[in-house]
């Protein structure tokens, strides 16, 4: 176990943003449990018509007790409060630059799903993120760990997984890129993590 590593990646920027919304007494609590309900709407639609485009009306209409147009554009869209790409922006770091531009989305739907892949993949993430060892992995190869996690996830929430043309949640490839030390650059961690869901769809 490497205390080193553990550390990095408690302190990723995804992890900040996410642990910082999440954990925070009002008012970013309460912003963060009307995401939670938009990621829970999203991932319900998708699970229930695997394959189907969402839209904001949809995604709206599924909201439990009550969406609506003003909400659904201040937790997604390029007005959105405290949203992933933004915090990846404003770090600034070739990595989280990287990251950004990946996840970059024109359309907020398919910004909202990206997120919600983040929320949906951290309770997957964090029983390898906590004990987190060194990679040791060849040059692109998927720690083992991150590569058990994607799979597990993929397989109880495959719709979810394949959306968006199985782009990986974005803090995977972040993590990828820290257990490689740097080594690898975003986008081909990104494209790694995506032949997993891939191949992990086929079975």
């Amino acid at each position: 176990m490497s205390a080193k590593f553990t550390e990095d990646l408690r302190q990723t920027v995804i992890a900040r943003w996410y642990t910082e919304l999440a954990g925070n007494p009002c008012p970013r609590r309460n912003h963060w449990q009307t995401k939670v309900i938009y990621y829970r709407a999203v991932a319900e639609l998708l699970a229930a018509h695997p394959g189907h485009p969402l839209t904001w009306k949809t995604v709206v209409g599924a909201v439990r007790p009550r969406g609506s147009r003003s909400t659904f554009y201040e937790v997604s869209g390029p007005r959105a409060r405290h949203g992933m790409v933004a915090g990846l922006i404003a770090d600034g770091s070739v990595r989280s630059i990287e990251i950004a531009l990946r996840y970059r989305r024109q359309d907020p739907v398919e910004q909202l799903i990206d997120e919600t892949k983040v929320w949906s993949f951290w309770p997957y993430r964090q029983p390898f993120a906590e004990p987190a060892t060194e990679a040791g992995a060849a040059p692109y190869q998927v720690p083992d760990e991150l590569h058990e996690a994607l799979v597990l996830w993929a397989g109880a929430h495959p719709a979810l997984a394949a959306a968006n043309g199985h782009c990986p949640p974005a803090c995977a490839v972040e993590d990828m890129t820290v257990l490689h030390q740097g080594r690898l650059a975003a986008i081909r961690a990104e494209g790694r993590l995506t032949e997993v869901l891939r191949h992990a769809a086929r079975y």
